[in-house]
């Protein structure tokens, strides 16, 4: 399966699920991370680390480590 990690700019996926517990999964749900969802990855950094999104009408950062945690599968 596919992490938000491997998805390339411009292409738009949908969350499958999230690897983390605790503070930090409440936190990702609270940006609207959840099952179902579907991200758009607006562009990568030139070092490749931020990783900005698009969920929903807003755009999100997330660090190489953060997205590794999303699963994804590409729609």
């Amino acid at each position: 399966m596919l992490t938000l990690k491997d998805v390339k700019p411009g292409q738009t996926a949908v969350v499958q699920g999230v690897n983390v517990t605790g503070q930090a999964r409440g936190r990702f749900m609270a940006m609207g991370i959840i099952k179902g969802s579907k991200i758009k990855v607006v562009k990568i950094a030139p070092l490749g680390d931020p990783i900005e999104v698009l969920v929903k009408s807003y755009n999100l950062s997330f660090r190489k480590a953060e997205a590794e945690q999303i699963l994804v599968t590409l729609s």
